[in-house]
């Protein structure tokens, strides 16, 4: 069973950093689609960041462009997001996600929340201005 933890979450002022971790089990990231997605109160869930093809390919959500870098550690199988500039617009809970390997299944994007088989708890990001 793939297990998906993350970590890193907290409050930080406006302008500050975070940086978020997400450690697979039963997973290989360097071999698959991974992603970072969030979620505010009343809103759907969206996608902010994925890395793809061994970590060579990153995609970024328009919002977080320029501020939010995702980053993979093959050796500790574990996926980041670094959080600078942050904005209190970065409120949210954030997961992280795997696609299953091998091809196949529902494809809308490496941004896309179907395109994704296996979430996280989540961690939860506060920004106060």
């Amino acid at each position: 069973q793939v297990v998906l933890v993350e970590s890193g979450g907290g409050s930080v002022q406006a302008g500050g950093s975070l940086r978020l971790s997400c450690v697979a089990s039963r997973y290989s990231v360097s071999t698959n689609y991974m992603a970072w997605f969030r979620q505010a109160p009343g809103k759907e869930r969206e996608g902010v960041a994925a890395i793809y093809h061994l970590g060579g390919v990153t995609v970024y959500a328009d919002s977080v462009e320029g501020r939010f870098t995702i980053s993979q550690d093959n050796v500790k199988n574990t996926v980041y997001l670094q959080m600078d500039s942050v904005e209190p617009e970065d409120t949210a809970m954030y997961y992280c996600a795997a696609r299953r390997g091998g091809g196949g299944g529902n494809w809308y994007g490496p941004l896309g929340t179907e395109s994704y088989n296996y979430w996280g708890q989540g961690t939860q990001v506060t920004v106060s201005s």
